[in-house]
C-alpha cells in the first residue's frame, strides 16, 4: 500500500531526516512539504526545504505557511539549529518554485481532493498549519486517515521542565489538534529520546557512500555538538522521523491510547501534554501516545529508506 502524506514541517536537521526519508521509502507519496516557523523564521525554513527537496529529488509542491503561532509570539531554537537552522551543511540553489499557494490552502486541497482516509498529516514543528486548517476547512478532520506528530511527551520537557519545543511554541494549536474528532498518535520524547544518531549509526550513512548520505553525516556532525552542548546528549536524538517511522511501518513504535490535552495557561507548565493514563478511567480515545520504540527497526528503516535515493 502507498501512504500518501502531507509533511508539515521547520526544517531543522531532525526534519531533514525525516523529509529525506519521505523521499526514499518505496511506500511512501509526498503529496505536499508544508512549513511552518518553528525552529527558525518561516523564511529560513522554507528555504531549506526547497534545498533538501531539490538535493532528494522531490517533486511534491512545497508551500509556506503560518510565520508565527496562532495568539503568541515565535520563539525559535538557534542554539540546536543554527542561525540558518541547517547549520553545518550547504544546501543546493532549489530547482523549484514555491507554491503560490499558502500551506493551509494546500493542506486543505490535498485533503479535499483525495478520497476520504488516505492522506495522511505528518507534522514534525508547531501544530499551527493544521490547526489552521482545521478552522478553515473543519471538514478535513473527516477525511484525514491519521495525524502522526512529534511533540509532547508523557514524563519530560526539552524546552523547559514541563513542555516540548513542538507543543510550546503553539500551545493552542496542539490543543485544538488533540482534541478533535480523528485519529492522533502523539510521538513524543518518551520515544524520540531513544532514537540517537551514535557513532555506529553516523558511520552507517557514511558507508552508504552516496551525496545524500554524506549529508546526513554532516548534518549529524553539527547537530551532535549543538546538543552536547546545550542538552549533554554524547549522541543526538534525531526526533522528527520517528513520527513517519511509525505511520510506514506501526510495529516500530509502541502506543497506549489515552485521552491529551495540553496545558495552555500555567505559569510554569504551558505547553505540557497531560496524558490520562489513570486505571481506573475509560481510556477509549481518538489520540494515542507513542510509549516505546524498537531502535534497531527504526533506524533499518530509515538508513534503507535514504540509501535509496
Amino acid at each position: 500500500m502507498t501512504l500518501r502524506i502531507i509533511l508539515d514541517c521547520d526544517p531543522g536537521h531532525d526534519d531533514a531526516v525525516a523529509i529525506l526519508l519521505a523521499a526514499g521509502n518505496p511506500h511512501v507519496e509526498i503529496a505536499a512539504i508544508t512549513t511552518v516557523g518553528g525552529n527558525q523564521t518561516l523564511e529560513k525554513v522554507t528555504r531549506n526545504a526547497l534545498g533538501i527537496a531539490t538535493l532528494a529529488g522531490i517533486s511534491a509542491p512545497i508551500a509556506a505557511g503560518c510565520a508565527t503561532p496562532l495568539v503568541r509570539d515565535l520563539v525559535t531554537s538557534p542554539e540546536i539549529h543554527g542561525e540558518s537552522g541547517l547549520d553545518g551543511v550547504t544546501l543546493p540553489e532549489p530547482a523549484m518554485e514555491l507554491d503560490r499557494r499558502h500551506a493551509v490552502d494546500v493542506m486543505i486541497d490535498v485533503v479535499m481532493s483525495a478520497e476520504p482516509g488516505t492522506i495522511t498529516l505528518v507534522p514534525t514543528g508547531p501544530l499551527t498549519n493544521i490547526a489552521m486548517a482545521m478552522r478553515k476547512q473543519p471538514e478535513i478532520i473527516g477525511r484525514v486517515r491519521e495525524v502522526s506528530l512529534m511533540g509532547g511527551g508523557m514524563n519530560l520537557g526539552n524546552a523547559t521542565t514541563a513542555a516540548e519545543f513542538n507543543i510550546l511554541v503553539d500551545p493552542e494549536a496542539a490543543n485544538l489538534v488533540f482534541s478533535a474528532p480523528w485519529q492522533v498518535t502523539m510521538v513524543g520524547l518518551d520515544v524520540t529520546h531513544e532514537a540517537q544518531a551514535t557513532p555506529d549509526v553516523v558511520d552507517r550513512f557514511r558507508e552508504l557512500g552516496t551525496p545524500i548520505g554524506n549529508f546526513v553525516v554532516d548534518l549529524m556532525a553539527f547537530f551532535i555538538e549543538s546538543n552536547k552542548l546545550e542538552q549533554r546528549f554524547t549522541a543526538p536524538p534525531v526526533h522528527d522521523p520517528v513520527a513517519l517511522a511509525r505511520v510506514i511501518d506501526p510495529s516500530i513504535v509502541d502506543t497506549l491510547n489515552a485521552k491529551i490535552v495540553v496545558e495552555t495557561e500555567g505559569t510554569y507548565t504551558t505547553g505540557m501534554t497531560l496524558v490520562e493514563r489513570r486505571p481506573w478511567i475509560n481510556h477509549v480515545s481518538t489520540t494515542h501516545v507513542a510509549t516505546g520504540l524498537d531502535v534497531a527497526k527504526f533506524w533499518d528503516l530509515v538508513i534503507d529508506s535514504i540509501g535509496r535515493l
